[in-house]
């Protein structure tokens, strides 16, 4: 009788070398690979999202990269539904998948669900609707200022949506949007790999030296002579706002690529503040020897295998 294998979850922060392992383990079980993660969707943003390369993609088939153009938004509610289309492909294929990616609301999302929350009121929408941009960015940000952080001032949509949370729950939106547990949504083995952070702290600093020396810069000036501008969310991925105030005259590339190795540690540590809310994640020393996490992780996955 055959092995199946369950899907399997790796976690890790930026630069800790999930895709790594991910790619190593899908070769060797004939597993495809689901990229979680919000800026890989995007065409054209490669070396700075650290795509896998076209070989590796060949290798190994992977999902939910390359899925818009710069210029388009692209939601947690649409990656979901997305996410769930390839699954539900994949089980009737038997064919296992790896989940990996640096996007924890992603991954909220598609396990766990998404945060739907009150009804809209009319009659409070109208009245926030009559403020101008400035005025709800400023009103949200006395309320929920990490909300306010993340939410572009020319984005009356969202910015509305989140004071009218708060007004009628009186909780911020992010706090509801972070809460966690209930039954999940799909089922998965997860894995974790976790770093010392001075340790992460210079594989962050080699990986943005390397990026650089690789053609960041280029890829970056590309985005920006396209035909239509690079959509909001796209502009604000970690190293690629750096790089386009570079481009524009704003900041010098040392200062840049400083601004960017800051940026990214900064995004590793809200990245584990994340993940480790995450329930039975077994969690391993990311600093080992590849062939060790390998072994590791495929004793651990092939542990759940049914036959």
């Amino acid at each position: 009788m055959a092995v199946s294998l369950p899907n399997l979850v790796i976690l890790g922060p930026t630069a800790s070398g999930k895709s790594a392992l991910a790619m190593a383990l899908a070769q060797a079980a004939g597993a495809e690979i689901l990229s979680v993660d919000s800026m890989q969707v995007y065409r054209g943003m490669d070396i700075g999202t650290a795509k896998p390369t076209p070989q590796q993609r060949r290798r190994v088939g992977h999902h939910l990269m390359d899925c818009v153009d710069p210029d388009q938004s692209f939601t947690v509610a649409r990656f979901a539904q997305a996410a769930d289309e390839v699954i539900a492909d994949a089980e009737r294929r038997e064919v296992p998948l790896i989940f990996t990616g640096g996007t924890p609301l992603y991954y909220k999302a598609l396990f766990e669900g998404l945060f739907e929350g009150p009804s809209a009121d009319p009659v409070l929408r109208a009245r926030l609707a009559s403020l101008d941009n400035a005025q709800l960015a400023a009103q949200l940000k006395q309320i929920d200022p990490i909300a306010a952080a993340r939410i572009h001032v020319n984005d009356t949509k969202r910015l509305i949506r989140a004071i009218e949370v708060h007004e009628l729950t009186g909780r911020p939106i992010t706090s509801l949007q972070s809460e966690w547990g209930g039954e999940p949504r799909h089922r998965a083995i997860w894995i974790g790999l976790q770093w010392d952070r001075e340790a992460l702290n210079r594989s962050i600093n080699l990986r943005v030296r390397q990026m650089l020396a690789s053609g960041w810069i280029d890829e970056t000036r590309t985005l920006l002579q396209g035909d239509r501008p690079v959509s909001h969310t796209a502009a604000e991925a970690t190293g690629y706002r750096e790089l386009i105030e570079h481009l524009q005259g704003k900041m010098s590339l040392d200062d840049a690529a400083e601004q960017i190795k800051i940026a990214t540690r900064q995004l590793a540590r809200r990245q584990m503040k994340w993940f480790r809310r995450f329930p039975n994640v077994t969690w391993i020393n990311g600093q080992r020897s590849f062939d060790e996490m390998v072994e590791i992780s495929r004793a651990h996955w092939c542990g759940h295998s049914s036959s």
